[in-house]
Protein backbone atom coordinates (compact mmCIF):
# COMPACT_ATOMS: atom_id res chain seq x y z
CA UNK A 1 0.00 0.00 0.00
CA UNK A 2 1.50 3.99 -1.02
CA UNK A 3 0.23 6.20 1.60
CA UNK A 4 1.70 9.84 0.53
CA UNK A 5 -0.83 11.62 2.96
CA UNK A 6 -1.41 11.35 6.85
CA UNK A 7 -2.75 13.31 9.64
CA UNK A 8 -1.20 12.63 13.43
CA UNK A 9 -1.44 14.79 16.70
CA UNK A 10 2.71 15.52 18.21
CA UNK A 11 3.42 16.49 21.88
CA UNK A 12 6.16 17.36 23.01
CA UNK A 13 6.87 16.17 26.27
CA UNK A 14 5.55 18.53 29.96
CA UNK A 15 8.57 20.09 31.53
CA UNK A 16 9.39 18.58 35.54
CA UNK A 17 7.65 20.35 38.35
CA UNK A 18 10.26 22.23 40.24
CA UNK A 19 9.49 21.96 44.61
CA UNK A 20 9.60 23.14 48.16
CA UNK A 21 12.84 21.94 49.88
CA UNK A 22 14.65 23.52 52.86
CA UNK A 23 18.18 22.19 54.10
CA UNK A 24 17.86 19.81 57.23
CA UNK A 25 21.27 19.98 58.40
CA UNK A 26 22.88 19.41 61.74
CA UNK A 27 23.92 22.61 63.01
CA UNK A 28 22.61 24.75 60.08
CA UNK A 29 18.95 26.21 62.02
CA UNK A 30 18.44 28.34 59.07
CA UNK A 31 19.80 26.54 55.96
CA UNK A 32 17.48 28.25 53.57
CA UNK A 33 15.57 26.80 50.52
CA UNK A 34 16.87 23.94 48.35
CA UNK A 35 14.39 22.78 45.88
CA UNK A 36 15.89 21.83 42.65
CA UNK A 37 14.20 22.87 38.70
CA UNK A 38 12.36 19.89 37.07
CA UNK A 39 14.01 18.50 34.30
CA UNK A 40 13.03 19.49 30.26
CA UNK A 41 10.17 17.75 28.67
CA UNK A 42 11.50 15.76 25.44
CA UNK A 43 10.81 17.61 21.99
CA UNK A 44 9.26 15.10 19.15
CA UNK A 45 11.79 15.31 16.56
CA UNK A 46 11.06 14.39 12.85
CA UNK A 47 14.17 12.57 11.06
CA UNK A 48 14.42 11.58 7.40
CA UNK A 49 15.32 7.84 6.61
CA UNK A 50 16.05 6.60 2.86
CA UNK A 51 15.01 3.36 3.95
CA UNK A 52 11.18 4.33 3.63
CA UNK A 53 9.18 5.38 1.00
CA UNK A 54 6.18 5.17 1.99
CA UNK A 55 3.69 7.60 5.38
CA UNK A 56 2.37 4.27 5.85
CA UNK A 57 3.54 3.51 9.39
CA UNK A 58 1.30 6.51 10.18
CA UNK A 59 -1.88 4.68 9.76
CA UNK A 60 -1.21 2.42 12.48
CA UNK A 61 0.24 5.31 14.84
CA UNK A 62 -1.28 8.69 14.70
CA UNK A 63 -0.32 9.77 18.20
CA UNK A 64 3.47 11.02 19.65
CA UNK A 65 3.98 11.89 22.69
CA UNK A 66 7.56 12.83 24.22
CA UNK A 67 8.21 11.90 27.84
CA UNK A 68 7.84 14.55 30.99
CA UNK A 69 10.97 15.69 32.57
CA UNK A 70 12.09 14.53 36.08
CA UNK A 71 10.59 16.92 39.03
CA UNK A 72 12.90 18.60 41.28
CA UNK A 73 15.14 17.08 44.00
CA UNK A 74 16.25 17.90 47.69
CA UNK A 75 19.53 19.66 47.82
CA UNK A 76 18.95 21.79 45.15
CA UNK A 77 19.25 18.84 42.47
CA UNK A 78 17.77 19.73 38.93
CA UNK A 79 15.47 16.43 37.49
CA UNK A 80 17.12 14.83 34.83
CA UNK A 81 15.54 15.88 31.11
CA UNK A 82 13.67 13.45 29.19
CA UNK A 83 15.11 12.39 25.77
CA UNK A 84 13.36 13.37 22.58
CA UNK A 85 11.01 11.29 20.43
CA UNK A 86 13.08 10.76 17.25
CA UNK A 87 9.81 9.82 14.34
CA UNK A 88 11.55 8.61 11.26
CA UNK A 89 9.83 9.65 7.63
CA UNK A 90 10.43 9.48 4.23
CA UNK A 91 12.51 11.48 2.15
CA UNK A 92 10.40 14.00 0.43
CA UNK A 93 8.04 14.63 3.52
CA UNK A 94 6.26 18.17 3.06
CA UNK A 95 4.95 19.18 7.28
CA UNK A 96 2.08 21.86 8.00
CA UNK A 97 0.18 22.55 11.10
CA UNK A 98 -3.08 20.98 10.24
CA UNK A 99 -4.98 23.83 12.06
CA UNK A 100 -2.99 27.14 10.77
CA UNK A 101 -2.32 25.73 7.67
CA UNK A 102 1.49 27.01 8.55
CA UNK A 103 4.51 24.78 6.59
CA UNK A 104 6.76 23.88 9.10
CA UNK A 105 9.13 22.13 7.18
CA UNK A 106 10.09 19.94 3.60
CA UNK A 107 12.58 17.00 4.22
CA UNK A 108 14.85 15.88 1.42
CA UNK A 109 17.56 15.03 2.94
CA UNK A 110 18.71 11.62 4.55
CA UNK A 111 19.66 12.43 8.31
CA UNK A 112 17.67 15.82 7.97
CA UNK A 113 15.51 16.46 10.96
CA UNK A 114 13.25 18.82 12.37
CA UNK A 115 11.22 19.73 16.07
CA UNK A 116 7.74 19.64 15.37
CA UNK A 117 6.65 19.80 19.33
CA UNK A 118 9.40 21.25 21.53
CA UNK A 119 8.78 20.28 25.15
CA UNK A 120 8.09 22.27 27.84
CA UNK A 121 11.20 23.50 30.83
CA UNK A 122 11.40 22.54 33.69
CA UNK A 123 9.63 24.55 36.48
CA UNK A 124 11.58 26.25 38.95
CA UNK A 125 12.01 25.07 42.07
CA UNK A 126 11.65 27.06 45.46
CA UNK A 127 15.89 28.41 45.43
CA UNK A 128 15.07 30.04 42.53
CA UNK A 129 12.97 32.65 44.19
CA UNK A 130 14.61 33.62 47.31
CA UNK A 131 15.30 36.96 47.48
CA UNK A 132 16.64 39.73 50.09
CA UNK A 133 12.97 40.07 51.41
CA UNK A 134 11.64 36.37 51.39
CA UNK A 135 14.96 34.18 51.72
CA UNK A 136 12.66 31.33 52.10
CA UNK A 137 9.93 31.16 49.62
CA UNK A 138 7.60 28.37 50.15
CA UNK A 139 6.72 28.24 46.49
CA UNK A 140 8.27 26.80 43.04
CA UNK A 141 6.59 26.70 39.75
CA UNK A 142 5.39 23.13 37.70
CA UNK A 143 6.62 21.95 34.48
CA UNK A 144 5.75 24.25 31.16
CA UNK A 145 3.45 22.36 29.00
CA UNK A 146 4.86 20.59 26.40
CA UNK A 147 3.96 22.39 22.35
CA UNK A 148 0.93 20.00 21.34
CA UNK A 149 0.07 20.08 17.41
CA UNK A 150 -2.25 18.24 14.89
CA UNK A 151 0.02 17.59 11.79
CA UNK A 152 -0.68 17.16 8.23
CA UNK A 153 1.97 15.13 6.46
CA UNK A 154 2.30 15.05 2.38
CA UNK A 155 4.62 12.80 0.72
CA UNK A 156 6.08 13.50 -3.01
CA UNK A 157 7.84 11.35 -4.40
CA UNK A 158 11.74 12.27 -4.50
CA UNK A 159 13.13 11.04 -8.16
CA UNK A 160 15.08 12.70 -10.72
CA UNK A 161 13.13 11.63 -13.57
CA UNK A 162 9.40 11.24 -14.06
CA UNK A 163 7.47 9.39 -16.50
CA UNK A 164 4.37 10.62 -17.93
CA UNK A 165 1.40 9.60 -19.97
CA UNK A 166 -2.01 8.09 -20.46
CA UNK A 167 -3.00 5.67 -18.77
CA UNK A 168 -1.84 1.71 -20.54
CA UNK A 169 0.85 3.49 -22.51
CA UNK A 170 3.69 1.41 -21.18
CA UNK A 171 5.09 3.53 -18.93
CA UNK A 172 5.14 0.64 -16.12
CA UNK A 173 6.72 -1.47 -18.94
CA UNK A 174 9.71 0.80 -19.31
CA UNK A 175 10.06 1.02 -16.11
CA UNK A 176 10.54 -2.31 -15.65
CA UNK A 177 12.76 -2.98 -18.48
CA UNK A 178 15.21 -0.27 -17.81
CA UNK A 179 15.77 -1.23 -13.93
CA UNK A 180 15.04 -3.80 -11.15
CA UNK A 181 11.67 -2.15 -10.16
CA UNK A 182 8.65 -4.98 -10.62
CA UNK A 183 5.82 -2.20 -11.08
CA UNK A 184 2.26 -4.06 -11.80
CA UNK A 185 1.63 -4.43 -15.30
CA UNK A 186 -1.94 -4.96 -16.56
CA UNK A 187 -3.80 -4.09 -20.21
CA UNK A 188 -6.58 -2.02 -18.44
CA UNK A 189 -6.48 1.97 -17.04
CA UNK A 190 -4.50 2.60 -14.01
CA UNK A 191 -2.78 -0.20 -13.48
CA UNK A 192 -0.63 2.39 -11.66
CA UNK A 193 -2.23 3.60 -8.68
CA UNK A 194 0.95 4.69 -6.92
CA UNK A 195 4.33 6.03 -7.54
CA UNK A 196 6.74 3.41 -8.55
CA UNK A 197 10.59 4.18 -8.20
CA UNK A 198 13.76 2.34 -9.87
CA UNK A 199 17.62 3.08 -9.71
CA UNK A 200 18.50 3.24 -13.30
CA UNK A 201 21.97 2.01 -13.93
CA UNK A 202 22.98 3.84 -17.42
CA UNK A 203 26.25 1.77 -18.09
CA UNK A 204 29.10 4.19 -18.36
CA UNK A 205 28.74 4.73 -14.08
CA UNK A 206 26.12 7.03 -14.11
CA UNK A 207 22.65 6.34 -12.34
CA UNK A 208 19.24 7.89 -11.53
CA UNK A 209 16.07 7.34 -9.98
CA UNK A 210 13.47 7.13 -12.17
CA UNK A 211 9.59 7.00 -11.24
CA UNK A 212 6.55 5.66 -13.31
CA UNK A 213 3.83 7.98 -12.24
CA UNK A 214 0.07 7.21 -12.32
CA UNK A 215 -1.64 7.96 -15.55
CA UNK A 216 -3.40 11.14 -15.36
CA UNK A 217 -6.37 11.93 -17.59
CA UNK A 218 -7.97 15.84 -18.99
CA UNK A 219 -8.84 17.49 -16.33
CA UNK A 220 -6.25 16.15 -13.59
CA UNK A 221 -5.52 19.77 -12.11
CA UNK A 222 -9.10 20.08 -10.91
CA UNK A 223 -9.01 16.65 -9.53
CA UNK A 224 -10.41 14.23 -11.96
CA UNK A 225 -8.91 10.72 -12.46
CA UNK A 226 -5.94 10.67 -10.35
CA UNK A 227 -5.74 14.50 -10.16
CA UNK A 228 -3.44 16.02 -7.62
CA UNK A 229 -2.40 12.18 -6.26
CA UNK A 230 -0.30 12.46 -9.75
CA UNK A 231 0.29 16.17 -10.42
CA UNK A 232 1.88 16.75 -6.34
CA UNK A 233 4.58 14.16 -7.82
CA UNK A 234 5.78 15.53 -10.79
CA UNK A 235 6.73 18.61 -9.12
CA UNK A 236 9.89 17.02 -7.13
CA UNK A 237 11.39 15.70 -10.92
CA UNK A 238 14.23 17.06 -12.30
CA UNK A 239 13.77 16.15 -16.05
CA UNK A 240 9.71 14.60 -17.63
CA UNK A 241 9.85 11.84 -19.79
CA UNK A 242 6.61 12.03 -22.01
CA UNK A 243 5.83 8.50 -22.38
CA UNK A 244 3.32 8.39 -25.61
CA UNK A 245 1.55 5.34 -27.78
CA UNK A 246 2.99 5.64 -30.86
CA UNK A 247 0.66 3.03 -32.14
CA UNK A 248 -2.43 4.27 -32.04
CA UNK A 249 -4.54 1.66 -29.53
CA UNK A 250 -8.15 2.20 -28.86
CA UNK A 251 -8.27 5.02 -31.05
CA UNK A 252 -5.05 7.12 -29.53
CA UNK A 253 -3.31 10.65 -31.12
CA UNK A 254 -0.10 10.80 -30.29
CA UNK A 255 -0.15 14.44 -30.61
CA UNK A 256 -3.41 15.40 -28.88
CA UNK A 257 -2.41 12.77 -25.81
CA UNK A 258 0.82 15.42 -25.62
CA UNK A 259 -1.25 18.40 -26.20
CA UNK A 260 -3.47 17.53 -23.43
CA UNK A 261 -0.72 15.82 -21.05
CA UNK A 262 0.98 19.66 -21.38
CA UNK A 263 -1.68 21.41 -20.81
CA UNK A 264 -2.82 19.37 -17.44
CA UNK A 265 0.79 20.08 -16.37
CA UNK A 266 0.49 23.85 -17.19
CA UNK A 267 -2.50 24.28 -15.68
CA UNK A 268 -1.44 22.93 -12.20
CA UNK A 269 1.92 24.70 -12.36
CA UNK A 270 3.11 27.16 -15.53
CA UNK A 271 6.56 26.89 -14.31
CA UNK A 272 6.18 23.82 -15.80
CA UNK A 273 6.99 25.29 -19.21
CA UNK A 274 10.56 25.86 -17.83
CA UNK A 275 11.13 21.96 -16.81
CA UNK A 276 13.25 19.73 -19.50
CA UNK A 277 11.50 16.67 -21.29
CA UNK A 278 11.80 14.12 -23.18
CA UNK A 279 9.34 12.17 -25.60
CA UNK A 280 9.78 8.58 -25.60
CA UNK A 281 7.58 7.33 -28.53
CA UNK A 282 6.43 3.75 -27.52
CA UNK A 283 5.23 0.77 -28.84
CA UNK A 284 6.87 1.33 -31.96
CA UNK A 285 6.73 -2.40 -32.91
CA UNK A 286 2.84 -1.82 -34.04
CA UNK A 287 2.23 -1.59 -37.92
CA UNK A 288 1.22 1.99 -37.83
CA UNK A 289 3.71 3.50 -35.13
CA UNK A 290 6.04 4.81 -37.88
CA UNK A 291 3.44 7.20 -39.93
CA UNK A 292 2.01 8.71 -36.48
CA UNK A 293 6.35 9.24 -35.31
CA UNK A 294 6.26 10.73 -38.47
CA UNK A 295 3.28 13.20 -38.12
CA UNK A 296 4.30 13.91 -34.60
CA UNK A 297 7.84 14.91 -35.41
CA UNK A 298 6.56 17.01 -38.31
CA UNK A 299 4.21 18.70 -35.58
CA UNK A 300 7.19 19.40 -32.91
CA UNK A 301 10.26 19.56 -35.12
CA UNK A 302 11.89 20.84 -31.95
CA UNK A 303 11.53 18.04 -29.22
CA UNK A 304 13.86 15.64 -28.98
CA UNK A 305 11.70 12.24 -29.68
CA UNK A 306 13.22 8.66 -29.10
CA UNK A 307 11.19 5.62 -30.91
CA UNK A 308 11.24 2.53 -28.72
CA UNK A 309 9.30 -0.79 -27.55
CA UNK A 310 8.87 -1.66 -24.16
CA UNK A 311 7.97 -5.44 -25.49
CA UNK A 312 11.01 -5.79 -27.59
CA UNK A 313 13.69 -3.45 -26.24
CA UNK A 314 13.85 -1.51 -29.55
CA UNK A 315 16.02 1.60 -28.42
CA UNK A 316 15.73 1.13 -24.78
CA UNK A 317 19.38 2.25 -24.31
CA UNK A 318 19.57 5.08 -26.32
CA UNK A 319 16.43 6.77 -24.52
CA UNK A 320 18.43 5.86 -21.03
CA UNK A 321 21.93 7.59 -22.06
CA UNK A 322 19.57 10.55 -23.16
CA UNK A 323 17.58 10.65 -20.02
CA UNK A 324 21.14 10.55 -17.98
CA UNK A 325 22.55 13.50 -20.65
CA UNK A 326 19.24 15.74 -19.86
CA UNK A 327 19.59 15.06 -15.98
CA UNK A 328 22.98 16.50 -15.93
CA UNK A 329 21.94 19.32 -18.09
CA UNK A 330 19.07 20.35 -15.76
CA UNK A 331 19.45 22.23 -13.05
CA UNK A 332 20.24 20.67 -8.69
CA UNK A 333 16.50 21.69 -8.29
CA UNK A 334 13.02 21.32 -10.04
CA UNK A 335 12.48 24.16 -12.17
CA UNK A 336 9.56 25.12 -10.49
CA UNK A 337 12.03 26.94 -8.09
CA UNK A 338 14.02 29.31 -9.65
CA UNK A 339 17.42 30.15 -8.28
CA UNK A 340 15.94 33.93 -7.79
CA UNK A 341 12.83 32.47 -5.76
CA UNK A 342 15.21 30.04 -3.88
CA UNK A 343 17.62 32.76 -2.77
CA UNK A 344 14.94 35.22 -2.06
CA UNK A 345 13.23 32.21 0.19
CA UNK A 346 16.93 32.01 1.82
CA UNK A 347 17.14 35.99 2.68
CA UNK A 348 13.94 36.40 3.93
CA UNK A 349 13.96 38.89 6.99
CA UNK A 350 11.39 37.93 9.72
CA UNK A 351 10.86 41.23 11.72
CA UNK A 352 9.32 41.51 15.26
CA UNK A 353 5.87 42.86 15.58
CA UNK A 354 4.46 43.17 18.95
CA UNK A 355 1.09 42.19 19.28
CA UNK A 356 -1.43 42.10 22.24
CA UNK A 357 -0.27 39.67 24.70
CA UNK A 358 -3.90 39.14 25.98
CA UNK A 359 -7.82 39.69 25.32
CA UNK A 360 -11.06 40.17 27.04
CA UNK A 361 -14.23 39.33 26.47
CA UNK A 362 -17.71 38.37 28.59
CA UNK A 363 -19.16 35.05 28.13
CA UNK A 364 -22.34 35.68 30.42
CA UNK A 365 -21.02 36.67 34.01
CA UNK A 366 -18.09 35.31 33.53
CA UNK A 367 -14.94 37.39 32.11
CA UNK A 368 -12.65 35.18 30.15
CA UNK A 369 -8.70 36.70 30.00
CA UNK A 370 -7.35 34.97 27.03
CA UNK A 371 -3.38 35.00 26.20
CA UNK A 372 -1.05 32.26 25.53
CA UNK A 373 1.30 33.28 28.21
CA UNK A 374 -1.26 34.00 31.19
CA UNK A 375 -2.65 30.35 30.40
CA UNK A 376 0.68 28.91 30.62
CA UNK A 377 1.17 31.01 33.62
CA UNK A 378 -1.79 29.35 35.21
CA UNK A 379 -0.77 25.76 34.01
CA UNK A 380 2.43 26.64 35.75
CA UNK A 381 1.47 28.23 38.95
CA UNK A 382 0.65 25.91 42.28
CA UNK A 383 -1.90 27.41 43.99
CA UNK A 384 -2.01 25.56 47.42
CA UNK A 385 1.64 27.49 47.93
CA UNK A 386 0.27 30.80 49.32
CA UNK A 387 4.14 32.82 47.99
CA UNK A 388 2.67 31.65 44.41
CA UNK A 389 -0.75 32.49 44.82
CA UNK A 390 0.89 36.03 45.28
CA UNK A 391 3.35 35.69 42.70
CA UNK A 392 0.24 35.30 40.56
CA UNK A 393 -1.21 38.30 41.51
CA UNK A 394 1.26 40.39 41.16
CA UNK A 395 2.18 39.20 37.61
CA UNK A 396 -1.20 39.96 36.37
CA UNK A 397 -1.43 43.18 37.97
CA UNK A 398 1.80 44.23 36.57
CA UNK A 399 0.84 43.07 33.00
CA UNK A 400 -2.03 44.76 33.07
CA UNK A 401 -4.78 42.49 33.01
CA UNK A 402 -6.12 44.20 36.80
CA UNK A 403 -6.70 47.40 34.81
CA UNK A 404 -7.73 45.60 31.69
CA UNK A 405 -10.90 43.99 33.56
CA UNK A 406 -11.71 47.23 35.49
CA UNK A 407 -12.21 48.86 31.82
CA UNK A 408 -14.66 46.28 30.65
CA UNK A 409 -16.52 46.46 33.72
CA UNK A 410 -15.60 43.69 36.10
CA UNK A 411 -16.17 44.33 39.87
CA UNK A 412 -15.65 43.10 43.40
CA UNK A 413 -16.55 39.03 43.59
CA UNK A 414 -17.33 38.53 39.34
CA UNK A 415 -15.83 35.77 38.54
CA UNK A 416 -12.43 35.76 35.81
CA UNK A 417 -11.46 32.86 33.83
CA UNK A 418 -7.89 32.21 32.27
CA UNK A 419 -7.67 28.48 30.74
CA UNK A 420 -9.33 26.00 33.02
CA UNK A 421 -9.35 27.96 36.04
CA UNK A 422 -11.93 30.56 37.59
CA UNK A 423 -10.91 33.11 40.59
CA UNK A 424 -12.72 36.06 42.00
CA UNK A 425 -11.88 39.40 41.33
CA UNK A 426 -10.82 41.12 44.77
CA UNK A 427 -9.93 44.65 44.49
Amino acid sequence: MFVDQAKIYVKGGDGGNGIVSYRREKYVPLGGPAGGDGGRGGDVVFVVDKGLRTLIDFRYQRHFKAERGQHGKTKNQHGKSAPDMVVKVPPGTIVRDEDTGEFLGDLVRDGQSLVVAHGGRGGRGNTRFATEANKAPDMAEKGEPGEERNLLLELKVLADIGLVGYPSVGKSTLLSVVSAARPKIGAYHFTTLTPELGVVEVGDGRSFVLADLPGLIEGAHQGHGLGYQFLRHVERTRVIVHVLDMGGIEGRNPIEDYQVIRAELLAYDQRFANQPEIIAANKMDLPDAKEHLRVFKQAYPDKPVYPISGATGQGIQELVYAMANALEAAPETSSLWTAEEIEAEEQKVYRYEPKETFQIHRDGNVYVVEGKDLEKLVRMTNFAQFDAVKRFQRILRDSGVDDALRQKGAREGDVIRIGDMEFEFVE
